[in-house]
């Protein structure tokens, strides 16, 4: 049987071979009729007709792919990203590649070659600590790029994050507005900007507030051992009765997963012995009593975002290297 060309899609619709390749590949979708839409698609459909992506990529000098590099997929906020850009992607006829790096730089760059070698148009990446040099060297190939959530100052590529900084001084100012005032915070012991700026944002509150920044309240969590190193800030924090800690900003919800546990181990009553904040959702949260205090992160805006400037690279249109802000909220919920 005689495989079905655009031709035969086009004559059987009525409508031209431009128009049926329009709608194949959900390009300038908006100027055509929902009515003729479903008719093009109803004939190829009943045709069995699929374009040739292998002469539509030869001919464009696109494959219509993009690798999506993530820092590690079991965290909730890179998987719940890379849901939505493969459904904003697959909105504009789009295929994903995704890779996870684990928070290991040198599988970030063996990523990066696997999908140059797959030729794809265009990276979307959450970068990890120490891979600066690679996204350097991608940008060289000159293959689109865009960094989500963290960035690094010296790499000039369009960059998609939220207001750390901000979020971390109002939701550690609202903590001292109910009484706080002697608050710990728990971070990852690496050079990433976006950390440092909600270390920046908890320290600023307090020095606004009238109250002591204190080294011993804030600790350095290495990432490649959590448990074990959230075990012993813990004890650190709150062993001394002379310390005092009345509230914990975790800055991760990995890290907070960790104190958790801890808490829940010493029988520690949230929040009438400490109050809880934490940075990101968690289905882990939904089952922990009382309900969590946390910073939403505006992932559909943030994932929307990436994929629109993106395309907007891919398409040579000129842009500018600003980062692109949105901001977060605070979920205020019984744990504080």
């Amino acid at each position: 049987m005689k495989k079905a060309s655009i031709k035969d899609v086009a004559l059987k619709a009525e409508v031209s071979t431009a128009l049926v390749s329009y709608v194949m590949n959900n390009k300038h979708i908006n100027r055509i009729s929902k009515e003729t839409a479903e008719r093009v698609r109803q004939a190829a459909k009943e045709l069995n007709y699929r374009p040739n992506k292998i002469a539509q990529s030869l001919k464009s000098n696109k494959t219509n792919t993009i690798a999506l590099l993530v820092a590690d997929i079991s965290n909730p906020f890179a998987s719940q990203i890379a849901r939505i850009i493969e459904d904003e992607t697959s909105k504009r006829g789009y295929a994903v590649l995704i890779g996870s790096s684990d928070e290991n730089p040198e599988k970030l760059q063996q990523l990066i070659e696997v999908f140059l070698n797959r030729q794809v148009d265009g990276f979307i990446i959450i970068p990890v600590i120490n891979s600066e040099n690679s996204i350097k060297e991608l940008i060289k190939t000159k293959i689109p790029v865009v960094l989500i959530d963290r960035y690094f100052n010296d790499v000039q590529v369009p960059v998609i994050t939220t207001n750390n900084y901000g979020i971390s001084y109002q939701s550690i100012e609202y903590l001292i507005k109910t009484g706080k005032k002697n608050i710990g915070i728990l971070v990852y012991d690496v050079e990433l900007a976006h950390l440092k700026e909600r270390i920046k944002g908890y320290r600023r509150a307090l020095e606004d507030r009238g109250l002591p920044f204190r080294d011993e309240n804030i600790k350095f969590i290495n990432e490649k051992n959590i448990q074990a190193e959230v075990e012993k800030a813990m004890d650190e924090l709150l062993k001394s009765n002379n310390n005092s800690i009345d509230a914990i900003f975790f800055t991760t919800n990995k890290l907070a997963i960790a104190g958790l546990k801890n808490i829940v181990k010493r029988d520690i009553k949230i929040p009438q012995e400490i109050a809880i904040l934490t940075f990101d959702e968690s289905e882990a949260f939904e089952v922990f009593n009382p309900p969590l205090t946390y910073i939403k992160q505006p992932l559909q805006e943030i994932s929307k975002e990436s994929v629109e400037i993106l395309m907007q690279i891919i398409e040579n249109k000129n842009l500018n290297h600003k980062p692109r802000v949105f901001n977060s909220k605070l979920m205020i919920r019984q744990s504080t």
